[in-house]
């Protein structure tokens, strides 16, 4: 994979590094002769140039590129240069990093942005899924799909405790993808049974109802309730009107159709 850098920072040089030790082609573009550290990543190609401007993203043959990514400390520079990589040169990915949270709004679609990454918001939820117990953290969104990555950790007193994983009815657009127990990454299944301090990951689309999830997580279901405690459960149309299971002949077959009963 082909991957231009726009920006030769700290942080520009540390994605480039990280690229190439997985056999990647990287280019770094920055303006600044200051920036050209070339000896801390001799692997990658450099270039002196601004990647704001046409000829600059020409020399670096960004028409070329698998991924381009906006790594710059101004989050001007990183739009403008995500923007005309993605209508200017069609590149397939453009990947953006925000440095200020007030502007985040605008990494989009409309600027040429497919995947918008913001420092302070990966640090805040690495810090709240470091110390928070029971509380929804926000770990990554998708900016095209809109769908956002969730983690929680089960509390002792969790109605999810003592569950079978296979009896919870997550809200709609919501999917249990991982459970983490210990330093061990599971994949559910519908015989896992849910224990206290399990991390659950999930990834929530961009129509689920984050309430109905929070409501899930503090309070249960009545279903989830009773496996828990060990309780039978009862099929609805076994229920009478006053909520018990029927005794007699009708607690096997049901209540007789209309018409004549038999003799």
């Amino acid at each position: 994979m082909r991957v231009v850098v726009a920006g030769a920072g700290s942080v520009g040089r540390s994605i480039a590094r990280e690229l190439l030790s997985h056999d990647h082609e990287v280019v770094l573009i920055d303006r600044n002769p200051a920036a050209m550290r070339v000896a801390q990543v001799p692997e990658a190609d450099w270039l002196l140039a601004d990647a704001c401007e046409l000829s600059s993203l020409e020399a670096a043959d960004v028409t070329g590129a698998d991924v381009v990514v906006g790594a710059t400390g101004d989050d001007k520079a990183n739009l403008v240069f995500s923007l005309l990589c993605k209508t200017e040169f069609g590149v397939p990915r453009t990947v953006a990093r925000v440095n200020n949270p007030k502007n985040e709004w605008m990494f989009d679609g409309s600027w040429g942005v497919d995947v918008a990454v913001s420092t302070p918001r990966i640090m805040t939820a690495m810090v709240e899924e470091a110390v928070a117990v029971g509380d929804l953290v926000r770990i990554f969104t998708f900016h095209q799909s809109g769908a956002d990555i969730v983690e929680v950790t089960l509390p002792d007193d969790s109605p999810l405790v003592g569950a079978r994983v296979g009896s919870v009815v997550w809200p709609t657009d919501t999917v249990l993808a991982c459970i983490v127990r210990g330093a061990q990454p599971l994949a559910p299944t519908v015989d896992d049974t849910l224990e206290t301090g399990d991390e659950l990951v999930l990834v929530m689309g961009s129509q689920a109802d984050e309430e109905s999830l929070q409501h899930l997580l503090a309070h249960g279901s009545p279903d989830v309730a009773a496996i828990a405690a060990g309780e039978p459960l009862v099929a609805p149309e076994h229920v009478t009107t006053d909520g018990t299971a029927p005794t007699g002949p009708d607690a096997e077959t049901g209540p007789e159709p209309d018409g004549e009963r038999p003799a």
